[in-house]
């Protein structure tokens, strides 16, 4: 019939409708059930309005509020009220961008006079945001020309100089070329691409969250706007989910938790993003690095040192002072040229390469360093160890043959994951990160074959991967290894690079098996990241109770009395020659305090002497999360303690 219309549906099937049933008519039309949770709609692959009109032919899929485009669009709504709430409530405010973001959303406002929000202020904007969400508000979609758009918001200047900069702004324009706004009449109106909800009243499971600065397009030299952060979801239940996740989250912050276990502090003195390592926070960091130097000389690899500066023209060659200047500290002007803070080892490792004639017999050549680096983070990205500007990598390049590339990635994988799982974690992803159209050296051929190498390996393994476009190197496609913690949350640790591009720069070359010249491949490796950023989500992983062999004290021995301090010295002592990290607390007060200072600082076993104890050579031991023992020998604890330490590889 004319007055009916076609749609395909995302399995392929077809489905007839009245014509002019709109996207929310199509959900109906399937089900009541999506309809009460659909949220938008992706038609012809174009994120779409509920009350968008389909025609013939069209594709559709509907989008609620359990996926995450949903959700997303959630968060994007919430934004516009927020941003209504501020106009409403603080008269002369002006709004800049509000745009969803990872578990939620932000808005940026210039105050009237320089103000700033309090926490009260954002108790106030909640429960106006509420009213707002009450009054169930339509989102109405309009498209205008620029003239009129700068018309509409001639109060706003950030949104004028959005609109100035449409043209060349996918986030401003439309598809037609004009200016997309989205209105809440009759008060607010927001220049906006959309989609978003059909009304406010779909709204309302958010909390805002805290109150930052931010430079006006993320530019030092831009105004200082104030920006609100907030959490949106589609489900009370979910966000007193995410709320509790936070908090869990707050606990085992490793800045709070570095402090509270005397491990490492970050002292103004130093400037930002630089740290100092305390005796305990070091022993941790050793057994780190002992462990990594242990695996690679087992795997082959032979040990590398290189300086902490070079002369730029090392970097020219390289590529950085090209493609990652902004990255680098300044240079240091000397008597014969300019020296840079190194913000990679992987130049020096070529120079050791091409130190010499290399045979096909040398590869694959594997070499290894704990090189320190530095890089110029912003001060705004600086968080703890997570995000520093001097690091520690432990660093391996691999230079082999192409004939070797694919056994060779796939045994990096296997190293990889075998470490990561000595670490305690038990779940991985992988990314496979692709070249960067404007921001890479070498041919496509080169790429083609280094991505190929990199996603065959992955498959041959087994390990789950995605595909993240132009997210490469400049010099090399690559693939980043995501490990989850104990409470749920991803983190991006290892990372393998496949490179044509640096032998090529630097000129390396091997006398192959027939005598000819050729160029080797380059891998770039780097197991824990740097020891900075894993030690930071170890600690954060096991909330500072590291496991046994990791723990910077692993037995405290607490003797009852001070007659028994004697007794416990001699425990100590033979902890101690075993290889064990062990100490004791004096009996000068009482033995209670004492217990609760050691649980304080999450130490495995916490051993109690008295006076049977001294008669019979035994201990009381009391493991951490565990019940007390008591009248164990000391030799058998010791035999436990072998076994606990020998666990992790």
């Amino acid at each position: 019939m004319s007055d009916e219309i076609t749609i395909t549906l995302p399995d392929g099937s077809e489905r007839s409708v009245p014509a002019g049933t709109t996207v929310a008519g199509l959900a109906s039309s399937i089900g009541s059930r999506l309809a009460k949770a659909a949220v938008i709609g992706a038609v012809n692959g174009t994120e779409r309005d509920l009350v968008w009109p389909l025609e013939a032919g069209d594709e559709v899929s509907i989008i609620t509020e359990t996926d995450e485009r949903g959700l997303f669009t959630i968060r994007h709504s919430t934004a516009h009220v927020l941003a209504q709430a501020v106009l409403d409530l603080f008269p002369g405010a002006t709004f800049a961008i509000g745009p969803p973001i990872e578990n939620g959303f932000y808005y940026d406002f210039e105050l009237p006079d320089g103000g700033t929000f309090t926490p009260d202020d954002l108790d106030r904007l909640d429960a106006r945001m509420r009213e707002i969400i009450k009054e169930k508000q339509p989102f109405i979609r309009d498209e205008i020309p620029e003239d009129a758009a700068l018309e509409l918001f001639s109060g706003h200047k950030y949104k004028c100089e959005i609109i100035r900069g449409a043209a060349d702004d996918p986030t401003s324009a439309t598809e037609s070329g004009l200016v997309r706004t989205y209105e809440n009449p009759p008060r607010f109106i927001d220049l906006c691409r959309g989609p978003h909800v059909p009304d406010t009243g779909r709204l309302g499971h958010f909390k805002l969250m805290r109150v930052a600065g931010a430079y006006w397009r993320g530019d030092e030299r831009n105004p200082m706007l104030q920006r609100i952060y907030g959490t949106a979801w589609a489900s009370k239940k979910d966000l007193e989910a995410y709320l509790t996740r936070l908090e869990e989250a707050a606990e085992r912050d490793h800045r709070k938790l570095a402090t509270e276990l005397d491990l490492l502090s970050f002292p103004s003195e130093l400037g930002g993003g630089l740290a100092v390592w305390h005796p305990k926070g070091a022993i941790v960091r050793k057994l780190m690095e002992d462990y990594s130097r242990d695996r690679h000389e087992k795997g082959g690899y032979q040990f590398v040192v290189t300086p902490h500066l070079a002369n730029a023209n090392l970097f020219e060659t390289s590529g950085h002072l090209d493609f990652y200047k902004d990255g680098m500290y300044p240079p240091m002007e000397m008597d014969n040229g300019s020296y840079y803070p190194k913000p990679m080892n992987c130049p020096m490792h070529c120079l050791i390469f091409r130190s010499r004639q290399r045979s096909y017999r040398e590869l694959p050549l594997r070499l290894f360093e704990l090189g320190t680096v530095y890089r110029y983070e912003r001060a705004g990205t600086l968080h703890g160890l997570m995000r520093i500007r001097g690091f520690t990598q432990d660093d391996s390049h691999i230079y082999c043959t192409e004939e070797e590339l694919q056994d060779e990635i796939a045994s990096l994988l296997d190293f990889v994951m075998s470490v990561l799982r000595a670490f305690g974690f038990t779940e991985f992803t992988a990314n496979l990160s692709t070249k960067d159209p404007d921001k890479h050296v070498g041919g496509d051929e080169i790429w083609e074959k280094a991505t190929g190498a990199l996603k065959n390996a992955l498959e041959k393994y087994g390990l789950e991967y995605s595909v993240k476009e132009g997210d490469a190197a400049f010099y090399g496609p690559k693939i980043d290894i995501d490990i989850k913690d104990a409470i749920g949350r991803t983190w991006q640790l290892s990372t393998i690079q496949c490179d044509f591009n640096l032998p090529e720069r630097f000129d390396l070359e091997y006398v192959s098996q027939d005598g000819s010249r050729k160029r080797p491949i380059m891998l770039h490796r780097a197991l824990f990241g740097s020891i900075e950023r894993f030690f930071g989500v170890l600690l954060e992983h096991y909330a500072g109770a590291f496991p046994a062999w990791l723990a910077p004290v692993q037995v405290r021995i607490l003797p009852v009395r001070d007659d028994h301090d004697a007794h416990a010295r001699l425990l100590v002592e033979s902890l101690r020659a075993r290889g064990y990290r062990a100490d004791m607390v004096e009996a000068d007060e009482p033995l209670g305090g004492r217990i609760r200072k050691a649980k304080l600082e999450k130490l495995p076993y916490v051993l109690v002497i008295g006076d049977d104890d001294v008669a019979h050579a035994t201990v009381g031991v009391n493991p951490r999360g565990g019940e007390v023992e008591r009248n164990v020998s000391f030799e058998a604890f010791v035999e436990r303690l072998a076994a606990d330490v020998a666990g992790h590889s």
